[in-house]
Protein backbone atom coordinates (compact mmCIF):
# COMPACT_ATOMS: atom_id res chain seq x y z
CA UNK A 1 0.00 0.00 0.00
CA UNK A 2 1.27 3.47 -0.90
CA UNK A 3 0.13 6.85 0.36
CA UNK A 4 0.03 10.00 -1.77
CA UNK A 5 -1.00 13.62 -1.19
CA UNK A 6 -3.01 15.60 -3.73
CA UNK A 7 -0.79 18.63 -3.13
CA UNK A 8 2.13 16.75 -4.77
CA UNK A 9 0.45 16.58 -8.19
CA UNK A 10 0.27 19.27 -10.87
CA UNK A 11 -3.17 20.92 -10.81
CA UNK A 12 -4.70 17.82 -9.22
CA UNK A 13 -3.87 15.48 -12.13
CA UNK A 14 -3.14 12.13 -10.49
CA UNK A 15 -3.49 9.53 -13.29
CA UNK A 16 -2.51 9.82 -16.96
CA UNK A 17 0.31 9.92 -19.47
CA UNK A 18 2.42 12.45 -17.53
CA UNK A 19 4.68 12.80 -14.50
CA UNK A 20 4.12 12.88 -11.67
CA UNK A 21 1.26 10.40 -11.69
CA UNK A 22 0.12 7.57 -9.45
CA UNK A 23 -0.56 5.42 -12.51
CA UNK A 24 0.96 6.29 -15.87
CA UNK A 25 -1.35 5.36 -18.74
CA UNK A 26 -2.32 6.75 -22.13
CA UNK A 27 -5.87 5.40 -21.79
CA UNK A 28 -7.31 8.13 -19.53
CA UNK A 29 -6.55 10.96 -17.10
CA UNK A 30 -8.08 11.72 -13.71
CA UNK A 31 -7.86 14.95 -11.76
CA UNK A 32 -9.29 16.14 -8.47
CA UNK A 33 -9.36 19.92 -8.55
CA UNK A 34 -10.14 22.54 -5.95
CA UNK A 35 -11.22 26.01 -7.12
CA UNK A 36 -11.92 29.26 -5.29
CA UNK A 37 -14.84 31.53 -6.11
CA UNK A 38 -13.87 33.75 -9.04
CA UNK A 39 -11.36 31.35 -10.61
CA UNK A 40 -11.66 31.24 -14.39
CA UNK A 41 -10.35 29.04 -17.20
CA UNK A 42 -10.58 30.60 -20.64
CA UNK A 43 -12.47 28.95 -23.46
CA UNK A 44 -10.59 25.92 -24.76
CA UNK A 45 -11.12 22.60 -26.51
CA UNK A 46 -9.49 19.21 -26.89
CA UNK A 47 -8.99 17.87 -30.40
CA UNK A 48 -8.54 14.23 -29.38
CA UNK A 49 -9.91 13.68 -25.86
CA UNK A 50 -13.42 13.70 -24.44
CA UNK A 51 -13.66 15.24 -20.97
CA UNK A 52 -16.11 14.47 -18.18
CA UNK A 53 -16.37 16.96 -15.31
CA UNK A 54 -18.15 15.94 -12.12
CA UNK A 55 -19.10 18.77 -9.76
CA UNK A 56 -18.53 17.30 -6.29
CA UNK A 57 -19.22 20.55 -4.42
CA UNK A 58 -19.87 24.15 -5.45
CA UNK A 59 -21.22 25.90 -8.55
CA UNK A 60 -19.66 26.73 -11.90
CA UNK A 61 -20.66 28.36 -15.16
CA UNK A 62 -19.66 26.60 -18.40
CA UNK A 63 -20.71 28.18 -21.71
CA UNK A 64 -23.27 30.26 -19.84
CA UNK A 65 -24.93 27.26 -18.15
CA UNK A 66 -24.78 26.89 -14.36
CA UNK A 67 -23.85 23.52 -12.88
CA UNK A 68 -23.89 22.46 -9.22
CA UNK A 69 -22.99 19.54 -6.96
CA UNK A 70 -23.80 16.12 -8.47
CA UNK A 71 -23.95 17.44 -12.05
CA UNK A 72 -21.87 15.52 -14.61
CA UNK A 73 -20.87 17.35 -17.80
CA UNK A 74 -19.56 15.62 -20.91
CA UNK A 75 -17.51 17.90 -23.16
CA UNK A 76 -16.82 15.98 -26.33
CA UNK A 77 -13.65 16.41 -28.39
CA UNK A 78 -13.65 19.56 -30.55
CA UNK A 79 -16.40 21.10 -28.37
CA UNK A 80 -15.23 24.26 -26.59
CA UNK A 81 -16.05 25.52 -23.12
CA UNK A 82 -14.92 28.06 -20.57
CA UNK A 83 -15.13 27.52 -16.81
CA UNK A 84 -16.08 30.21 -14.27
CA UNK A 85 -16.25 29.33 -10.58
CA UNK A 86 -19.30 30.85 -8.83
CA UNK A 87 -18.57 29.39 -5.36
CA UNK A 88 -15.68 27.39 -3.90
CA UNK A 89 -15.80 24.17 -5.92
CA UNK A 90 -14.33 20.66 -6.04
CA UNK A 91 -14.40 18.68 -9.29
CA UNK A 92 -13.32 15.29 -10.53
CA UNK A 93 -12.26 15.42 -14.18
CA UNK A 94 -11.78 12.39 -16.42
CA UNK A 95 -10.28 12.69 -19.90
CA UNK A 96 -9.94 9.90 -22.41
CA UNK A 97 -7.52 9.21 -23.94
CA UNK A 98 -4.59 10.81 -22.10
CA UNK A 99 -2.81 12.97 -24.69
CA UNK A 100 -0.29 15.51 -23.35
CA UNK A 101 -0.71 18.90 -25.04
CA UNK A 102 -4.29 18.25 -26.22
CA UNK A 103 -5.63 21.57 -24.85
CA UNK A 104 -6.14 24.50 -27.18
CA UNK A 105 -7.04 27.91 -25.78
CA UNK A 106 -9.36 29.95 -27.99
Amino acid sequence: MKKYNLENFKLGWIIGNFEPSILRTDQFEISIKKYSKGDYEQEHLHKIADEITIIVAGNVLMNGVEYEANDIILVEKKESTDFKVLADTITVVIKTPSVPGDKYNL
